[in-house]
């Protein structure tokens, strides 16, 4: 079983690379400590399996080795803008990858990487807010948009009997643009928001919060939060004070430590919403079969395919540019995720190179599912749901 390199400012794995080859240098910028920090951990190996592959099946363009610089970016949009301005005006990456929080990519790429003319490609930043930005072309997800998320929830929650609700988010661009999308989408399809309520993340009770929504005469609560910033304070409020005991919410809750705090017995009626992949594509064949081998501890968690596809499709863009530039990586990016091309799935990178080589254009089929950029560089994407189960782990299921 091999193992990633995680420790240090880099994530790579040298082998394969040439004898005193060159390193071109991707920013790896996450939420390394903050609210979804365990989350984010895996992630990042998604992100280190990529890099690996590359770099053992020839590395960039005449050997070079790929090496993913990391920075942590908190999930805080200050903190997100100086490790982008680290890791672009110190480190001199050609690239990103990340941040994974809404709020902390909108404040990099307006501040750091737009400005520097740096492509930013985040696997997990859902706001709907990053379509509209003026970016130049170099704001790319490979997760859909929240305002696609926000209606497939409302469309479950209403399919699962619950009319009425109650609905909180937190005080953040992630959060609050999912529940302004699901409120609207849920209230065009029929059913009702007896109250609904912004919350700050991080205190510590909510009691206050759950007396004023659990008087709504709602049937369930639906919560847009980070776990371990305000969801499992939320959960556990909505229970001690019998408020609520049916729950629904977004990505952001889909961790174990939901279940380990809360316990699996009390979250019987829970269930949250998460972007999702189609387990019976050959890519994710592909990525599965290499993640096991890599020995990930979660490569099918919340994101982690897409961290893979994300630092796969920067490499290829990289390759496809000819040149470790800034300035032709974003045109260079589309040519491979869009289609026409052969196509080429995770893990086949000394095929790419071959191809891109030979002047043939190529298709990338992500581990996440297809990958097409619209104009904006979004993508469509699938959504997954999410139970807690006794085990204490999350079962996973694409919803149709």
């Amino acid at each position: 079983m091999k193992k990633l390199l995680l420790a240090g400012t880099a994530a790579i794995c040298l082998t394969g690379a040439a004898a005193g080859a060159a390193e071109i240098k991707v920013g790896s910028v996450g939420g390394v400590t903050g609210p979804i920090a365990d989350i984010v951990a895996e992630i990042m190996e998604g992100r280190a399996l990529a890099a690996q592959q590359v770099n053992a099946q020839g590395g960039l363009l005449a050997g070079d080795t790929l090496s993913l610089v990391l920075a942590d970016s908190a999930c805080d949009p200050k903190a997100a803008v100086d490790a982008g301005s680290k890791v672009v005006n110190i480190d001199q990456v050609v690239g990103i990858v990340g941040p994974n929080c809404s709020g902390a990519t909108n404040a990099l790429v307006q501040s750091v990487t737009i400005p520097a003319g740096v492509v930013n490609i985040s696997e997990s930043a859902t706001a709907p807010s990053i379509t509209a930005l003026e970016d130049n072309d170099l704001v790319f997800r490979v997760a859909p948009s929240d305002a696609y998320q926000g209606v497939a929830l409302a469309q479950y929650v209403l399919d699962s009997g619950v009319s009425t609700v109650a609905v909180t988010w937190a005080n953040d661009d992630y959060n609050a643009g999912l529940g302004e999308v699901f409120v609207q989408a849920f209230e065009e399809k029929g059913g009702t928001v007896a109250a609904s309520q912004v919350h700050e993340p991080n205190k510590a009770s909510y009691r206050a919060e759950m007396a004023t929504l659990g008087g709504a005469g709602a049937d369930a609560l639906v919560m847009f939060a980070y776990y371990g910033s305000s969801g499992i304070t939320l959960i556990r409020n909505a229970l001690e004070t019998a408020a609520f005991a049916r729950f629904f919410g977004a990505d952001g809750m889909v961790d174990d430590e939901v279940i380990n705090q809360i316990g699996a017995e009390n979250l019987t009626e829970a269930a949250f919403t998460a972007a999702g992949a189609d387990d019976s594509s050959p890519a994710w064949a592909a990525y599965i079969a290499a993640a096991e081998e890599a020995g990930l501890a979660n490569p099918t968690g919340p994101f982690v395919p897409n961290g893979y596809d994300a630092t796969f499709l920067m490499a290829l863009a990289i390759e496809k540019a000819g040149a470790a530039d800034r300035g032709l990586i974003a045109a260079a990016l589309r040519e491979v995720a869009n289609a026409p091309g052969e196509v080429i799935l995770p893990g086949e990178w000394e095929k790419a190179k071959k191809l891109i080589a030979e002047g043939t254009d190529i298709n990338y089929q992500g581990a996440s599912g297809e990958i097409e950029f619209d104009d904006a560089g979004d993508v469509a994407g699938v959504y997954s749901l999410n139970t807690p189960q006794a085990d204490g782990t999350f079962s996973s299921v694409l919803l149709k």
